[in-house]
C-alpha cells in the first residue's frame, strides 16, 4: 500500500509541475483531490486492511493530499506571477514603436479671424486697446451722443444689470475710455464681445465679436477713412477685391458709411451669397461726431478722426462660406477640426 502512496505522489508532482494553464491546474484537482481521484481511491481501499493498519494508512493519505494541495497552490500561484509579469512588461514604453497619435486640438474660427484683424490693423499702425463687458450708460451710450429715447437703449435690445451698468452693446465704449485717458494721436483697435437682446438666428446672436478701429489726430478726413478700408479689405481678402461706402446714420459719427466689399465668393459678378448684387456688407464707419469729442474733452476744432467698426463672426462667415452663424457657436468638433491646419 504503501508503494501505491509513493507511486500517487511521484505522479502528482510530475503531473502538477507540467501545469502551464488555468485548465491544466483544474484538471490536476479534478484527478487527484476530485470526487473520482486517485486520493478518494486509496480512501476506498481503507476497508480492505486490517483494523490494526488502517490509522496509519488513513493518516498517510491525508498527508499525501495536504503535501499535494499545497503543490497545486503553489504552483498555481506562480503561473499567476508569470502572467502578472507578462501583462506589465506589455505595458512597459517600448521607444522604437510608432508612437500613439493624439487628437490635435485647433484654435477657433473665431479666434483665427480675431487675430487676423488685429494683424491687419497692426501692420497698420493700431495698436490694441481693451475695456471690460460690464459698463455704465453714460460709457456706452450717452458719450457715444446716443440719447435716452433712442431705440437701442430700449429694454427690448439691451442687457440692463443693477445700478445702472449693463453688458456694453458695442466696443465703442473701449475708445471712449482711450479719449478720456490718452490724448491724441490715438490709433487703436477694441476687439472684443458685444451683448445685445437678439434672438439667435443664421446671422444675429446674443454674444457676438466685434473689432472697432479709432483714429484721433489733426486733419484726419473721410479720405483717410476710405483708404484705411481698402488697405483692410485688400490684405484681408486678396488684392483684388473691392470695396465702397455708402451714406448712412450712426450717432457718434457725421458723416456716416456702411463698408462695402465687392463678394468674395463671385468676386463681384453676382451670385446667391451677395443676392446677385455683387457686393457684401462689411461693417459700418464714419467720421466722429465733434459731440463725442466734446463729451471726452478733446477740442473738435484742432482735431478730427474716424470710428469703423467689423463684426468678426461676419468676416468669417464669409472667409469660410459658413452660411449659419449658429454653427460657429455649436462647438462640433467635426466643424471645428478643419481648422487644425490653420496657420496665423
Amino acid at each position: 500500500m504503501q508503494d501505491q502512496l509513493r507511486e500517487v505522489a511521484e505522479q502528482a508532482r510530475a503531473d502538477i509541475a507540467a501545469c502551464e494553464t488555468a485548465n491544466d491546474i483544474l484538471n490536476a484537482k479534478a484527478r487527484y483531490l476530485g470526487k473520482k481521484s486517485l486520493i478518494n481511491s486509496l480512501y476506498g481501499k481503507l476497508k480492505d486492511l486490517p483494523d490494526a493498519e488502517k490509522p496509519a494508512f488513513g493518516q498517510s493519505i491525508n498527508k499525501l493530499r495536504g503535501s499535494i494541495e499545497d503543490l497545486l497552490a503553489a504552483r498555481e500561484q506562480e503561473l499567476k506571477n508569470r502572467l502578472q509579469e507578462a501583462q506589465d512588461s506589455a505595458k512597459t514604453l517600448d521607444l522604437s514603436l510608432p508612437g500613439i497619435i493624439r487628437p490635435r486640438g485647433s484654435l477657433h474660427p473665431l479666434t483665427i479671424v480675431r487675430r487676423r484683424i488685429e494683424d491687419v490693423f497692426i501692420g497698420l499702425g493700431f495698436e490694441i486697446a481693451e475695456g471690460p463687458d460690464i459698463d455704465d450708460e453714460w460709457h456706452n451710450f450717452d458719450a457715444l451722443n446716443t440719447p435716452p429715447d433712442h431705440p437701442s437703449r430700449n429694454l427690448a435690445d439691451t442687457f440692463y444689470l443693477d445700478n445702472g451698468f449693463l453688458l456694453r452693446t458695442q466696443t465703442s465704449t473701449v475708445q471712449v475710455r482711450t479719449m478720456e485717458k490718452y490724448p491724441p494721436p490715438i490709433y487703436i483697435i477694441s476687439p472684443g464681445r458685444c451683448y445685445r437682446n437678439d434672438k439667435p438666428d443664421p446671422s444675429h446672436s446674443p454674444v457676438f465679436s466685434q473689432v472697432e478701429a479709432l483714429v484721433v489726430d489733426k486733419g484726419i478726413s473721410m479720405a483717410d477713412l476710405k483708404d484705411t478700408l481698402q488697405n483692410f479689405a485688400r490684405i484681408m481678402f486678396g488684392e483684388d477685391v473691392r470695396s465702397r461706402i455708402r451714406p448712412h446714420f450712426f450717432p457718434f459719427t457725421e458723416p456716416s458709411a456702411e463698408m462695402d466689399i465687392s463678394c468674395v465668393a463671385c468676386r463681384g459678378q453676382g451670385c446667391r451669397v451677395c443676392k446677385n448684387s455683387g457686393w457684401l456688407e462689411l461693417g459700418g464707419a464714419g467720421m466722429v461726431d465733434p459731440a463725442v469729442f466734446k463729451y471726452v474733452g478733446i477740442d473738435p476744432e484742432i482735431y478730427s478722426g474716424y470710428a469703423l467698426g467689423v463684426g468678426v463672426e461676419r468676416i468669417a462667415m464669409l472667409t469660410y462660406n459658413i452660411p449659419d452663424m449658429r454653427i460657429l457657436f455649436e462647438n462640433d468638433v467635426r466643424m471645428l477640426r478643419q481648422f487644425s491646419g490653420e496657420v496665423l
